[in-house]
């Protein structure tokens, strides 16, 4: 396609260069029909005639791209080189009309001070400017009036509805109520704002530092530099405006965010995500649609210039990219696409105070954030605040700490947390999201002054972790508060002791290396692959139902047969984690491909099973990067190029990231790892796995040559309490009761005499086995025994593969 496109072009070209032949018209004069305007590396026209053709000519008068007007009268041309004097050409029927020249913009220089200086932002609704003269529309609250401030300043940028004068986001709700001004502006493409809308493609986060010095320009803002805050979307947009160091962007405080948009939440494991990401992708397109969030129409109905400005930039939202479309074709990644939107890519660039919260169990965006803590390394003071939670978590819990960096770093003064507005926090956020029993802790810096206190603040530990959060106050559990905290300056910490757990034959999970020959039947243990052998989430409702006190989780036991466990002996004393795990795997399947999902639970003394983790993997996916994976963390490249189809005869090594977690194991509990296909251990993640072609058997091996272990982030010498958090109480870990594994173990098969087979097999550890059922996979033929072992007659010569299920009562497991 590629090669047919130059062609045209060149053809084209050639044309425009010729003088005028029968049929053909020369172009006239722009006669103001239309309208053009550089962006860029883009090109945008309006106004033109539906359905006519473009040629988009550069100085030279080559025909460098062509296209079709839309229903809306709008086109816009992508991927321009920068320069001047671009020029396009509209053929309506034969009619050929020539615009204005125009400069297409290159994304590297920024426009004068002057430029935003002359920009007069008042409060209440109305647009900023953006350097290719598209508007963004924006509201201004300030807590006084104008000649009342100068003020504190906050911004919240993002394409959900910050702009909408009716309804505030949280984050800028919150800032208000605590006394700073705020300006909620949309993302071009979104709300009453110009331009259309790709997900974070640069112009955007141009457009963020264009907000920004837009506003640091206004004589109402404290020290001429304003702050950004915002929860997941807005907490993105920060990180990509800030990479691009506006002069005078005072701090970031960005919470609930992805480190890494393909590994983070797309394609975890290289697996889609077709739960909440993709849910969230079409949310996106839709909103971007012409009037897609529905307060637009009461602007425009409102008529006056706000309103005409919003109804004109609605014209370039038919030109949106296929966003959807363009997820489907980058299922592997692609360095130069991938990386633009990656911020572990690119938060080295970032030079101003950082604050950073973040939920381990995040059901939106994972917790995966907790990995960019190291890459900020151009921040002169990083604060990490990380959790086991929810997504809203990182603003709940963190909310006075939040609110301390703000008022350092913003206000430039000690902070003073206003004690009217204390008793009201709770009733507000229990209101808003579900969630009781919010507390704000007390002032930590009473009576200090601003350097002195600055000082103490920066001298603390950088990354903060809140353990247990969901019991720091057992009279109300799932309340937003931990049992206890410890700092660190680095991810992972320095004090980790990376700690091995080797899989052993029947179920079993021991720090020794496995002792059994590969030969040996007991090497390997074998799990029938099953995608719908699970519900595909935890939660049946939305995201936000996984918010309260004690959500309504639905995790279920291990699916009989469909899933193998290994578990740990009690432990003698508490063990710490924090970090992330490795789990290197021997597999070995009957299909070419398969996922895997593999998740760290804690078997406590009161017969619960809690949840701690997770990790995913397809298995054609499994190339390394070596440089970039450490001990904790194997980082794979998911190129397309470096994709490896599995062999049926032989085990492939898959090293599988556990996601990042703290949690504490106590005395007594036991460590257990499942392994499954995906589903069925998150509240809004369902993943798009590989389906089962018929019956498939994965096995995996805990031998001496194939030996399968799990690598855990162990922090020694914390003190956490003695009691053991209930079941339910900690956010975003829910409990189950726990059942053991009751699949047959060390399944064999033995040759009898020229066409019999006698398959042997350890017996079911599970109380109430009625008998098995043995299955010849490749031929579908099946024995019922009530013995552990069964003889297979008149067997076809070549390869067979048997499962052995274990029936108990009216269940089974195998």
């Amino acid at each position: 396609m590629r090669g047919i496109r130059a062609a045209l072009i060149s053809f084209v070209a050639l044309g425009a260069l010729l003088p005028a032949t029968v049929g053909r018209e020369p172009a006239a004069a722009w006669d103001g029909t239309f309208s053009v305007r550089g962006s860029v590396e883009q090109y945008a026209v309006t106004h033109a005639v539906a359905g006519a053709a473009l040629e988009l000519r550069d100085a030279r008068d080559t025909v460098v791209d062509t296209g079709v007007v839309d229903a809306q009268g709008s086109y816009l041309f992508r991927e321009v080189a920068p320069g001047a004097g671009y020029r396009v050409v509209q053929n309506d029927a034969g009619a050929l009309t020539i615009g204005p020249p125009a400069t297409v913009l290159d994304r590297d220089t920024d426009p004068p001070q002057s430029f935003y200086d002359a920009q007069v932002l008042n409060p209440g609704f109305g647009y900023i400017t953006t350097r290719d003269g598209t508007t963004l529309s924006a509201t201004i609250t300030l807590p006084g009036p104008v000649a009342g401030g100068p003020y504190p300043t906050v911004i919240e940028y993002s394409g959900y509805s910050p702009s909408n004068p009716r309804a505030p986001q949280p984050s800028t709700l919150i800032a208000q109520a605590l006394g700073f001004a705020t300006v909620g502006v949309n993302i071009r493409g979104t709300g009453c704002s110009g331009g259309a809308f790709l997900y974070f493609e640069p112009l955007q986060a141009l457009d963020g530092y264009d907000i920004v010095e837009a506003v640091a320009a206004q004589p109402w803002v404290l020290h001429g530099e304003p702050g950004m805050v915002g929860i997941s979307y807005p907490g993105i947009a920060q990180l990509f405006t800030a990479r691009e160091q506006p002069p005078h962007l005072a701090a970031i405080a960005p919470l609930a965010v992805i480190g890494d948009t393909y590994r983070s939440t797309l394609y975890p494991g290289g697996i889609f995500n077709d739960g909440f990401a993709l849910d969230w992708a079409r949310g996106r397109v839709s909103d971007a649609r012409p009037y897609g969030q529905g307060w637009e129409r009461g602007i425009v109905d409102a008529g006056g210039p706000d309103g005409v400005q919003c109804a004109e930039n609605q014209l370039l939202r038919l030109q949106n990219p296929d966003l959807l479309q363009l997820i489907q074709d980058t299922a592997f990644y692609v360095d130069e696409l991938n990386d633009e939107v990656s911020p572990e890519r690119f938060v080295d660039d970032i030079d101003v105070p950082v604050f950073v919260g973040a939920a381990f169990q995040d059901e939106q965006v994972s917790g995966h954030s907790a990995n960019l803590f190291d890459d900020f390394t151009s921040s002169p003071s990083r604060h990490f605040m990380i959790t086991n939670g929810a997504h809203v978590d990182p603003l709940v819990t963190e909310l006075g700490r939040w609110y301390e960096f703000l008022e350092f770093y913003v206000t430039r003064r000690t902070p003073d947390f206003p004690d009217a507005l204390a008793p009201l926090v709770g009733p507000v956020v229990g209101s808003t999201v579900g969630i009781n029993g919010v507390e704000i802790e007390p002032d930590r810096f009473v009576g200090i002054d601003y350097a002195t206190a600055l000082a103490q603040y920066e001298a603390e530990g950088e990354l903060r972790v809140i353990f247990e959060n969901g019991y720091g106050n057992p009279a109300i559990p799932g309340s937003p508060q931990g049992t206890f905290e410890h700092t660190f300056s680095q991810w992972p910490p320095a004090e980790t002791v990376p700690t091995t757990w080797y899989l052993q034959p029947d179920g079993a999970l021991a720090p020794t290396a496995p002792e059994i020959d590969a030969l040996d039947h007991r090497g390997a243990s074998a799990y029938q692959y099953d995608p719908t052998a699970k519900i595909a989430k935890t939660i049946a409702g939305g995201t936000g139902d996984a918010w309260p006190n004690d959500p309504d989780y639905d995790w279920r036991a291990l699916p009989d047969g469909k899933a193998l466990a290994f578990e740990s002996p009690a432990l003698n004393d508490d063990v710490v984690m924090v970090g992330t795990g490795r789990f290197d795997l021997w597999l070995r399947s009957t299909a070419p491909d398969t996922d895997v999902e593999v998740t760290l639970t804690e078997i406590r003394p009161d017969g619960q099973e809690r949840y701690v983790q997770s990790g995913w993997l397809r298995a054609s996916h499994r190339r390394l990067d070596d440089a970039r994976s450490t001990v904790l963390r194997p980082f794979q490249t998911h190129h397309e190029t470096d994709a490896l189809p599995l062999d049926a005869a032989t085990f492939a090594e898959l090293d599988i990231e556990i996601f990042p977690f703290a949690h504490v194991f106590r005395a007594g509990s036991r460590l257990r790892l499942s392994v499954e296909a995906p589903g069925g251990n998150r509240p809004a993640w369902t993943l798009d796995a590989i389906p089962a072609s018929g019956t498939v058997v994965n096995e995996v091996g805990h031998s001496t040559v194939y030996a399968s272990k799990v690598t855990l982030p162990v922090i020694p010498g914390l003190d956490p309490p003695a009691a053991l958090p209930p079941c339910p109480s900690l956010r975003g870990q829910p409990c189950r009761a726990y059942i053991a594994a009751a699949a047959p173990t060390a399944v064999t098969a033995e040759v009898v005499d020229a066409d019999s087979l006698r398959v042997r097999w350890v017996a079911s550890p599970r109380d109430g086995v009625v008998d098995y059922l043995v299955t010849d996979v490749v031929t579908g033929a099946t024995r019922t025994t009530a013995a552990t072992e069964a003889v297979f007659d008149d067997v076809t010569e070549g390869p067979h593969a048997f499962s052995v299920v274990a029936r108990i009562g009216a269940t089974t497991s195998g």
